[in-house]
């Protein structure tokens, strides 16, 4: 079962993971990241630089989930632009150590590959951020992904375009295919920190943590992980059967085993 932490508010959310990003940083100043893209992790990214001043971040790698097909990398809404903006720049990050999966047309049928094989030279990814949509999507993983899915190109849902209109001017200008880490991948990372907040994410988070494991919600695939911790607020919780349970668990969580 994944850990689940009921948290006040998005803020706080964003403390606490930081902490033990910050943690795991420096212990090990070697780290291998996976970011996320989105308003969700923003708190993270936001508390991180006041929790790392100070650290060696010379060796730290980070690899995106994903990147959108045919959109210039120099757009605003790029997720090289927005890892660029708000988290290699704030933390001071070495750019070439920050990694994006390729989406321009031009070899689009071998950047999978070429993005698997970069994270295992790097030695796998330590801890992995993640968002849920709506529809229970992880990465750009559609409902009906398959749970060994590597990375790959995929075509986008009208949901999921729908709700990322709002970084566009108009949801036509949201591009329909993407190339994002599988399930597999990202179920390869050695810890696995699902953040979610609002009403809107709480029949996503209920099934993801709760549900069946089904290729239908691509979160659910949570359940097959050996370290998972769930941060949410009180309204992502809110379709939780066993959210006092939860927070009775966190409660009383020794403080050395971190997150």
């Amino acid at each position: 079962m994944a850990e689940v932490v009921i948290v006040p508010d998005r803020q706080a959310a964003g403390a606490l993971v930081a902490d033990e990003v910050a943690r795991l940083v420096r212990a090990r100043p070697d780290t291998v990241l996976g970011v996320a893209t989105g308003s969700t992790p923003l708190p993270v990214y936001e508390a991180l630089p006041e929790r790392l001043a100070g650290a060696d971040l010379s060796r730290v790698q980070a690899f995106a989930l994903d990147e959108y097909v045919g959109l210039d990398p120099q757009h605003p809404e790029s997720y090289r632009s927005v890892i660029q903006r708000e988290v290699v720049e704030p933390l001071g990050l070495d750019p070439r150590r920050v990694h994006v999966p390729d989406g321009s047309a031009e070899g689009i049928a071998e950047a999978g590959e070429k993005y698997e094989q970069a994270i295992a030279a790097a030695g796998g990814i330590d801890l992995q951020l993640l968002g849920i949509g709506t529809d229970g999507h992880i990465g750009f993983n559609e409902p009906g992904s398959s749970f060994a899915s590597r990375t790959r190109v995929k075509t986008l849902t009208r949901q999921t375009r729908e709700d990322n209109a709002r970084f566009f001017d108009r949801v036509e200008d949201v591009p329909r295919h993407c190339i994002t880490q599988g399930l597999g991948t990202i179920l390869a990372a050695r810890h696995l920190v699902l953040l979610a907040f609002g009403a809107g994410k709480a029949e996503a988070v209920a099934g993801a943590v709760e549900g069946p494991v089904t290729a239908s919600l691509p979160a659910s695939a949570i359940q097959l992980h050996p370290r998972v911790t769930v941060v949410i607020d009180e309204e992502a919780a809110a379709g939780l059967r066993f959210a006092d349970y939860y927070r009775e668990t966190y409660e009383h969580k020794p403080a050395w085993q971190g997150l």
